[in-house]
């Protein structure tokens, strides 16, 4: 099977439907000073199955509010315009894409995965010095080049899929072994089509090699709570394996064992009514 290549994967990006504008107006406002908060509340309440799913996510114990907020607005009074960004973005971008169509590809271990990676990097990144809601969405999106290649490269990921169970190898190196690139890599050429800001592309290009990311970037905290997700195994894959962890970015986040042990039953906790939240 032939392999894949950059020009080819960025070709089929720019055939993607396009994102809803509230999306993309929200990915817009990170490099923008003076936000009309109103406006972009608007767009995201005209398209009713956004509004729903960010509704649920922020009605959900994830934000443990005392009432129920019932519009868009109120959400972003209560929870603040970062946190909803934050739940836009994640279940907005998911959303694009349909891996269903690409046997083997467990959409549900996929969800459950960046839900706890997303969960793991809130409750870490106040240690880290990084704002929390960034580091969720950052979280929820960071496999989402596997996203990208089950919907529309399947013939080949299915390929992938095989070749890790039959090598019983980590994901991305399957990946790189069969197609010459792996699910960072494309992510990061999604990140670049869709221009996220740099904090999202850093965390979703580099969090499988932080250490050539910037210091400040979010790729080592991603690393991370990824590192943490998958030694939960919260994604509940019986095939799920121990990933090894960067010491750069363990160093550069200053983090210990003890620190971490302490954030473990928050994120237990909050996992099963985020997927639920999060599944559409």
């Amino acid at each position: 099977m032939n392999q894949l290549n950059r020009d080819q994967v960025v070709a089929r990006l720019k055939q993607l439907p396009s994102l809803p504008s509230a999306v993309t107006e929200l990915l817009a406002s990170f490099s923008k000073e003076d936000i009309d908060i109103s406006q972009i509340a608007h767009q995201i309440a005209c398209d009713q199955g956004l509004t729903a799913r960010v509704l649920r996510v922020a009605n959900s114990s994830f934000y443990g509010l005392q009432s129920r907020v019932g519009t868009i607005n109120e959400a972003v009074v209560v929870l603040g315009f970062r946190a909803v960004r934050s739940m836009v973005l994640a279940v907005g971008m998911s959303g694009a894409f349909r891996p269903e169509q690409c046997p083997g590809f467990d959409a549900p271990a996929y969800l459950r995965h960046c839900v706890a990676v997303g969960l793991a990097a809130r409750a870490i990144a106040p240690l880290a010095g990084h704002n929390a809601e960034l580091a969720f969405t950052a979280g929820i999106l960071h496999d989402i080049g596997e996203l990208v290649l089950a919907s529309n490269f399947s013939p080949q990921y299915v390929a992938v899929l095989a070749y890790r169970k039959q090598h019983d190898c980590f994901l991305v190196e399957a990946e790189r072994d069969v197609l010459g690139m792996d699910h960072a890599e494309v992510g990061g050429l999604l990140a670049e089509t869709w221009r996220f800001p740099d904090s999202l592309h850093e965390a979703v290009a580099d969090h499988h090699a932080p250490a050539g990311a910037p210091a400040s970037s979010l790729a080592d905290l991603i690393h991370l709570a990824d590192a943490m997700a998958h030694a939960l195994g919260l994604s509940r894959q019986p095939e799920e394996m121990l990933m090894p962890l960067d010491r750069t970015a363990w160093n550069r986040l200053g983090m210990d064992q003890a620190k971490l042990a302490t954030l473990l039953p928050q994120i237990e906790r909050s996992m099963e009514e985020t997927c639920q939240a999060l599944s559409g």
